[in-house]
C-alpha cells in the first residue's frame, strides 16, 4: 500500500557491496553524486564482510549514532543479497515502537516509518529492483526517488515473508530444489550478470531428480507427489528473468507460490520461465495465504534458498509467514510495474492449477 505521505527524502546512507558483480566504481561515483545534487547529507559505506551492510544501517539508524544525522533513505547498491542485508536491518529497525528517524510519518495501520529503501542495481540477477522498476534504468528511478517525484516513484510499505525456523526476513522469495540446485552451479561459471543464472540452470537441471515433497498453504494441501521446485514469496521473477509468480501483488497482505512438479522436465523450466509461459504447463500449479509450508517427505534434507543465499540447514522443510506491511521501500507506481510484468498472468485470487 502507499504511504500516507511519499515526501522527497533528506538523509541518505548509501551502502555498496564493492564486490557484487557489476558495482564499478564509475557506476559507485554516479550514485554518489546523483545524491549529493539533491540531499542534505550523503554518507557512504563500502562493505567489507558478510554482515557488514546490515551493522552499517543499524549503526546509522541508531539513536546513540554519533557519525551525523539518522537517514531516511538507504540506497543499497548491490545485489540481492547485499539488499537482504540491508532488509534485514531496515525490517528490525521499523517494527520497533518509536523507531528512529519516524517522526511525523506514518505508514498503514499506523505504523511509525524509520527510513526507507531504494535500490540500485549491481548484482547477478538484480530481482529486488526488478520487481519494483520492471527494467527502468537505475538512473531515472533514483532521480525520481530523491526529487519524491509522484508521478514516477511511490513510497510503499510492502510484505515480507519470514522463515520461521529461522526468523529470518524474506524479500524476493524462497525456492527449494532446482533453483537452489542453480545456485550451487553458478558458483563454477564465471559469467557476469544474467548470464550467470542463464548457464547455470540448465547445468543444474542437467543432472536433477525431482525429489518427493509437500506444499500445504494455510492448512490446504496444494501439492504432494514428485516435486522439481516450490517458489515462496512476493517478488515475480527470480534470477532476475525467469517469472514464477506472475500475479503475485506486494502489498496484498499474502504469500504467493508456484510449484512445478515432475510432469514439467527440469530442462524446461528455464526457457518456460523466461518466456514467462511456466503457468500454462500441466503440473505447474499457483496458490496464495499467509502461511506455506514446504516438505520434503522421504527424510532427507530439503534444499532451499532464500533471497539468493542457499541456506545450509539440514531440516526437511521450510515454513514462510507473511509479515504484512514490514518493509517502507521506493518504487515505480504499482500500475507501471504491472503493465510491464503480467502478461498472460495467473488470474489473481485463490488458486490457480493447470
Amino acid at each position: 500500500m502507499p504511504t500516507a505521505a511519499s515526501p522527497a527524502p533528506r538523509r541518505a546512507l548509501v551502502v555498496v557491496n564493492p564486490t557484487a558483480g557489476t558495482a564499478r566504481p564509475d557506476l559507485v561515483e554516479q550514485v554518489l553524486r546523483l545524491c549529493r545534487e539533491r540531499l542534505e547529507a550523503v554518507s557512504v559505506h563500502r562493505t567489507t564482510h558478510r554482515g557488514s551492510a546490515g551493522e552499517a544501517v543499524r549503526s546509522a539508524l541508531s539513536a546513540s549514532s554519533a557519525a551525523g544525522p539518522v537517514p531516511d533513505l538507504v540506497v543499497a547498491v548491490g545485489g540481492d543479497g547485499t539488499v537482504h542485508e540491508v532488509v534485514r536491518a531496515l525490517s528490525v529497525q521499523d517494527a520497533a515502537p518509536g523507531a528512529p528517524g519516524a517522526a511525523g510519518a506514518t505508514g498503514g495501520g499506523g505504523r511509525r516509518q524509520g527510513a526507507a529503501l531504494a535500490i540500485v542495481p549491481a548484482g547477478t540477477g538484480n530481482s529486488g529492483y526488478r520487481m519494483l522498476w520492471a527494467e527502468r534504468p537505475w538512473r531515472q528511478s533514483l532521480q525520481a526517488v530523491l526529487a519524491g517525484d509522484a508521478g514516477a516513484a511511490r513510497l510503499r510499505r510492502i510484505d515480507l515473508g519470514q522463515l520461521a525456523e529461522t526468523g529470518e526476513p524474506v524479500l524476493l522469495g524462497a525456492c527449494s530444489g532446482l533453483i537452489a540446485q542453480g545456485l550451487i552451479a553458478a558458483r563454477t561459471i564465471s559469467a557476469a550478470g544474467r548470464e550467470k543464472y542463464a548457464r547455470a540452470l540448465p547445468e543444474a537441471a542437467a543432472g536433477f531428480t525431482p525429489y518427493p515433497g509437500r506444499v500445504t498453504v494455510d492448512g490446504r494441501v496444494l501439492h504432494e507427489g514428485a516435486t522439481v521446485l516450490a517458489n515462496v514469496g512476493g517478488g515475480r521473477h527470480r534470477g532476475g528473468q525467469y517469472l514464477l509468480l506472475p500475479g503475485s501483488e506486494l502489498d496484498d497482505g499474502l504469500l504467493d507460490v508456484c510449484v512445478v512438479g515432475a510432469e514439467v522436465a527440469p530442462a524446461e523450466v528455464a526457457p518456460l520461465a523466461r518466456q514467462g509461459l511456466l503457468h500454462t504447463r500441466r503440473g505447474v500449479v499457483h496458490g496464495r495465504g499467509r502461511r506455506i509450508v514446504v516438505e520434503r517427505l522421504d527424510g532427507r534434507a530439503l534444499l532451499f534458498e532464500h533471497d539468493g543465499e542457499l541456506q545450509h540447514l539440514n531440516w526437511p522443510r521450510m515454513t514462510v509467514e507473511v509479515l504484512p506491511g514490514a518493509l517502507a521501500i521506493w518504487g515505480a507506481p504499482k500500475e507501471v510495474v504491472t503493465r510491464v510484468d503480467t502478461q498472460g498472468a495467473v488470474p489473481l485470487g485463490g488458486v490457480a492449477a493447470s
